[in-house]
């Protein structure tokens, strides 16, 4: 199983999230995910959260968004 953990802003904005793909913004990952795997999604205290994904699932989202990282790279939100 993959796991995407995902830690928001105070103002429910992604702030950070793992996996992401190069060519994509943490908020547009996490918008994408949502989508894709809505049932897969476990809300956790601290204003973070985990997408639980079948093995093979996170490459072929990643493949689908516009590129591909390590499964352990992580992308902050820019902006302030």
């Amino acid at each position: 199983m993959d796991l995407v953990h995902v830690v928001f802003a105070s103002d429910g904005t992604v702030r950070k999230i793992s996996a992401c793909p190069s060519e994509t913004d943490a908020q547009s990952w996490f918008n994408r995910l949502s989508r894709e795997t809505r049932d897969r999604y476990e809300s956790l205290s601290g204003g973070r959260g985990v997408f639980r994904l079948f093995p093979g699932e996170l490459l072929s989202l990643q493949q689908k968004s516009g590129g591909v990282d390590s499964p352990g790279t992580g992308k902050e939100a820019s902006g302030g």
